[in-house]
């Protein structure tokens, strides 16, 4: 695993490489004169909305997520259906998975009312994701703004690129390596899992029939998930502090307390390749939390639509007509 100066070079490196000419159209200052109070206006609406439900957090989180890896930051994952489109909601991965629209749906009306077809539905999504880590306790970054909405989405690349949780480790690597991430940073954007919850469907395999999982956590967790039943019970991914954005993720997969295969493939008591960056955040919240942001505004930057290409949706569920 590299020194910590070595992911950041590297981290830097690629980020220049990614963004390319993009950066030079995206700034924080983009709505300072178009519509001044728009991140305020996102922020404030988060910030209610986390605090009404923690859980939304991780779900806007997960938003911002889920659009970025499929076509880039696009807000293509907030189409609807329609009789001739068919967009990503139905996607295995998103399928009554995806939630917050209505978060976003609120954001929206408000812009629309203070600054008419100005602020796009993509920046929407990337200032609400820096908003819910920093609201429960992580660190915000410098989201770069001026990114336009797409008129199309793709629910075969949501199906194929969004890395699932029964992944190994070399298929984490490569899913992540496809959208120009290193290992290091699959390991740290993994981290999102510190908070939100997972349906019972998806680790159920794994707390009855691996044997790399703490036997006395399988067992708390198989009450929640029975072995024939209850498919969409609920369980967080961090059962120690669940609503709070720190490394207690990490301790838990060196404890051998990962809740779904992907995330315990990060570390295999202490031989596997990622396994010192996972011990490290374990004893290390500040880095991972550094990491995490830095991270998150290389992602937040993937093949956004600046200038004349796609649009400002008025409703972010639709093209405009």
């Amino acid at each position: 695993m590299a020194a910590n100066s070595g992911f950041k070079l590297k981290h830097l490196l690629i980020f220049a490489c990614l963004i390319g000419v993009a950066s030079a159209q995206l700034s924080t200052k983009f709505y300072d004169k178009t519509c001044p109070k728009a991140v305020k206006i996102i922020t404030k609406a988060v910030d209610d909305a986390v605090s009404n439900e923690t859980r939304m957090g991780a779900s806007l989180l997960r938003l911002h997520f889920h659009d970025c890896f499929v076509q880039g930051c696009d807000a293509s994952v907030l189409l609807d259906d329609t009789s001739n489109f068919t967009g990503e909601k139905n996607s295995f991965p998103n399928a009554n998975s995806l939630r917050g629209f209505e978060v976003i749906d609120n954001i929206k009306s408000q812009l629309e009312e203070s600054c008419p077809g100005v602020v796009s539905c993509a920046d929407i999504l990337a200032i609400a994701a820096s908003e819910s880590v920093g609201a429960l306790g992580g660190q915000r970054w410098n989201v770069a703004l001026g990114r336009r909405d797409s008129i199309t989405a793709s629910l075969s690349e949501s199906n194929s690129d969004l890395p699932a949780p029964f992944l190994d480790l070399s298929g984490l690597i490569t899913a992540f390596s496809n959208k120009g991430f290193t290992t290091e940073e699959m390991v740290t954007l993994s981290g999102a899992h510190t908070i939100g919850q997972v349906r019972c469907r998806f680790f159920r395999d794994r707390i009855y029939n691996e044997t790399n999982i703490d036997s006395s956590y399988a067992k708390a967790i198989q009450a929640a998930c029975p072995f024939d039943s209850g498919d969409d019970n609920f369980s967080p991914f961090d059962p120690k502090t669940p609503a709070t954005f720190d490394n207690a993720y990490y301790q838990n997969l060196v404890n051998l307390k990962g809740l779904v295969h992907s995330d315990q493939q990060l570390f295999v008591n202490g031989s596997g390749e990622t396994d010192s960056q996972v011990s490290r955040y374990s004893r290390n919240m500040g880095r991972f939390k550094k990491d995490f942001s830095d991270t998150m505004l290389k992602m937040s930057m993937l093949a956004p639509l600046t200038g004349s290409d796609g649009q400002i949706r008025t409703n972010c569920h639709f093209i405009n007509e």
